[in-house]
């Protein structure tokens, strides 16, 4: 059933109401037992009818605002010279239960150019930061290198942990041009663990897991690479 065909069968209604409490019909239904009942119905019903329509009107412009939002941030992490189509309707759905991404499916947006796969984005999450979840976004170039790595929502304590925000610090810069393949296992950590990344002063326990969650993602990249690539016109 679409917009239109709810918006005519709420006017149909809404008429029907409103002869429904003209003076003369209400007059016949006083007598009646259950005319308070009725009119308390009434109402309800079209208070119901008007939040339903609301509902249905608003709802395309919130995706609308969604895909902007989720747009923008791919284009922080996948630059726009690497690619020529449209981010958001390219995608392939993979099975990551075992990667421990926070989904046991994951949408990875393709970053293609005249038909070739340049670089893959895609969202995880950190599930056990100091305050709760951690989401993020990473692009990564076809040879497992990160280009970008963005928060994208947390509850991190502020003036500590939410130093991950690229609009607080510029830690998350850090990972840029980081791969599985010039980062060594034990170094994907950080320093006060024997890595190479650097915590925050009181806030060790948010760049730790933060660092241990976009390493998962790049292993999630490269168990799924050849196939990401394949998906390119020319493969």
């Amino acid at each position: 059933m679409n917009l239109e065909t709810i918006k005519a069968q709420f006017y149909a209604a809404l008429t029907k109401i409103k002869v429904w409490l003209e003076p003369e019909n209400l007059e016949k239904l006083r007598p009646k037992l259950g005319y308070q009942t009725a009119i308390l119905a009434g109402f309800a019903l079209a208070a119901a009818i008007l939040l339903g329509v609301a509902d249905l009107v608003t709802r395309d412009v919130i995706q609308l605002r969604l895909e902007e939002d989720l747009k923008a941030k791919l284009e922080e992490v996948i630059p726009a010279e690497m690619h020529d189509n449209d981010l958001l309707f390219d995608t392939v759905t993979l099975p990551s239960a075992d990667a421990n991404l926070g989904a046991n499916e994951t949408i990875v947006y393709l970053a293609k150019k005249q038909g070739d796969v340049n670089a893959v984005c895609f969202k995880f999450v950190a599930p056990d930061g100091y305050a709760g979840a951690i989401s993020l976004v990473m692009g990564i170039d076809k040879n497992g290198e990160i280009l970008g790595v963005r928060v994208i929502s947390h509850t991190e304590t502020p003036g500590l942990g939410d130093k991950i925000e690229i609009s607080k610090s510029k830690w998350i810069l850090s990972f840029n041009g980081k791969s599985l393949d010039n980062v060594s296992f034990e170094q994907w950590a950080v320093k006060k663990d024997n890595g190479i990344f650097d915590q925050f002063s009181g806030a060790t326990i948010t760049p730790r897991k933060v660092v241990l969650a976009i390493r998962r993602g790049l292993e999630f990249y490269k168990a799924n690479q050849a196939t990401l690539l394949a998906t390119g016109e020319k493969s």
